[in-house]
């Protein structure tokens, strides 16, 4: 996929609080958008969550004729709003957490195929790495099935 769209400096707030100049500025960091709409879009304030609420009349309403350009429009939209709907989680990486729960997970493996004659027991981890390891494990072995490898 082409990316069409220019990093802007939009604070990490959800769209639905956005200005109409948090719009305006998004707007000039698409690369087909002209001057044209985007005053438009200012005269008319259209803050974020007007934005959202926008469909094809609305947009046609604001100015945006060109039929490729309204799709475009709307599919950039739509990005924003699915972006807003889930929020990015930042997980360290650590090779020790990591290691652990891989080692873990390869004589679970090697066990249920009879490789190895004892079940394995829980990692045992640094009282240090407790917090990062129980976060990682929880990120990647949601809900139930972190408590396979915490329990």
């Amino acid at each position: 996929d082409e990316v069409r769209t220019k990093q802007t400096n939009i604070s990490d707030k959800s769209i639905l609080e956005w200005t109409y100049e948090d719009v305006i500025s998004w707007m000039k960091g698409i690369d087909d958008i002209s001057e044209d709409i985007t005053k438009n879009f200012e005269e008319n304030k259209v803050a974020g969550n007007q934005l959202l609420a926008l469909g094809k009349d609305g947009l046609q309403d604001l100015g945006v004729t060109q039929k490729g350009l309204l799709y475009f429009l709307l599919k950039e939209i739509k990005k924003l709003e699915e972006m807003d709907e889930c929020p990015v989680t930042f997980i360290e990486h650590s090779p020790y957490c990591f290691g652990k729960i891989v080692d873990y997970l390869r004589l679970k493996a090697a066990f249920k195929r009879g490789l190895i004659s004892f079940d394995p027991a829980r990692p045992i981890v640094r009282e240090a790495e407790k917090g990062r390891f129980e976060k990682v494990v929880k990120y990647f072995f949601p809900g139930e099935s972190s408590q396979f490898i915490l329990n």
